[in-house]
């Protein structure tokens, strides 16, 4: 039985908002970590008619060159043993920064940029851990710079509906939240070993596609306070030579380079009452580990969960409550955007640093994020519950 009283929820159209950008001053963006996900933010950006793409820098010598020339950035300063030296480099006139590192090389090159008084915009994870998350929002804090955090779901229109969902009252009282996702066979190794390495990645499944799937729900709700976590991480995928990943691209040897996890879950206690089941895996014997649902006294939210996680909505939602006397559903359609996440990402970044708003994706907000998938590590390890502590910024 549909339910027809909620035309508010029931009809949605891309409104395909456009605004219009002043080109009269270019903002001056350097690339910090040339390898594939830069190759994401170097597209966005050229197609951003304020931004002048200036230099880059990575770890590995002639990269950062090879890799401007393969874009066609014309000009760009690549001569640099290291991102310190890029920063320090007072010539370019850098205004931000994307910082593409692997996980391990967020907070450092984060950090010294917010010091020399540089706009970031840090790809996800946030950080490996809670404390160099801390330590990044204290050196944002005294450079008054703005600080985002590389989550382009939170551009999607249904993510937004989710939240508007919510905010609305429709749900009620929220007590329960499930979450999640994941892939059937989806270790990423096609570019190295990087994501799967302890010394460069830090965590797998949990930070590569599990903070979207938190943020998901957690911003929905308004980014309560994480209080306990009960956590478990696996790998009994990334570890097994054979692993059908790792014969398609005939690197056995990869089984024994993994470092990280490829399955994690938990039990968290949020602020206000609320409770969070959790499971992600870039690996498993199953099609999902299960929509996600959120849980409230006026009525409950069903999120198709999608095949590999994309950043929007696996199909249309549906919310499940009564209607005098009646118990019935009411679907939500699903909203097909115009513009590119990753676009919107860029777009709203370089807008918040020009105009002098609050960041996009607040570090505040991912902060909490950082602190369920830290404690899910702390806890998978102590094989017990641990109180969330979070370090006054």
């Amino acid at each position: 039985m549909a339910d027809k009283s909620m035309d508010g929820l029931n009809t949605f159209t891309d409104q395909g908002n456009e605004s219009k950008v002043d080109t009269s001053k270019k903002m001056r963006v350097a690339i910090i970590g040339c390898g594939w996900i830069a190759e994401n933010h170097v597209k966005s950006l050229l197609k951003q008619p304020d931004v002048e793409i200036v230099a880059g820098a990575d770890l590995i010598p002639g990269k950062a060159a090879s890799f401007m020339e393969k874009f066609g950035v014309e000009g760009a300063k690549t001569d640099y043993a290291s991102h310190k030296e890029l920063l320090a480099d007072k010539s370019l006139k850098l205004d931000a920064v994307s910082i593409c590192t692997y996980n391990r090389q967020h907070a450092g090159p984060a950090i010294d940029a917010l010091n020399a008084g540089v706009h970031v915009l840090l790809e996800k994870p946030f950080t490996v851990t809670l404390d160099e998350a801390v330590e990044v929002m204290r050196a944002e804090k005294k450079s008054g710079k703005v600080l985002s955090i590389g989550f382009q779901p939170r551009m999607d229109a249904n993510m937004k509906k989710i939240k508007e969902i919510v905010e609305s009252g429709a749900l009620g009282q929220i007590y329960y939240i499930q979450t999640g996702g994941g892939r059937r066979r989806g270790i990423p190794t096609p570019f190295g070993t990087t994501f799967i390495e302890d010394e460069t990645a830090g965590i797998g499944a949990l930070g590569d596609i599990g903070c979207y799937s938190l943020d998901m729900v957690l911003n929905a709700i308004g980014y309560p306070k994480p209080l306990t976590v009960s956590g478990y991480k696996s790998a009994f995928f990334g570890k097994d030579p054979n692993y059908s990943g790792y014969k398609k691209e005939k690197a056995a040897e990869y089984a024994q380079k993994f470092g990280v996890d490829d399955f994690a879950a938990a039990f968290v206690r949020l602020e206000g009452g609320i409770v969070l089941d959790f499971r992600i895996a870039w690996a498993m014997n199953l099609d999902t580990p299960g929509d996600t649902i959120i849980m409230g006294t006026k009525g409950s939210l069903r999120i198709p969960s999608t095949q590999c996680w994309n950043g929007t909505v696996g199909g249309p939602m549906k919310i499940y409550h009564e209607v005098a006397g009646s118990q019935v559903e009411t679907e939500i359609p699903v909203i097909t955007m115009k513009e590119g996440l990753f676009d919107l990402k860029i777009r709203t970044f370089l807008d918040a640093c020009k105009n002098g708003t609050p960041a996009p994706v607040p570090s505040s907000q991912i902060l909490y994020n950082q602190a369920i998938i830290d404690g899910i590590a702390k806890s998978a390890e102590a094989g017990r519950e641990i109180e969330v502590v979070i370090p006054e910024i």
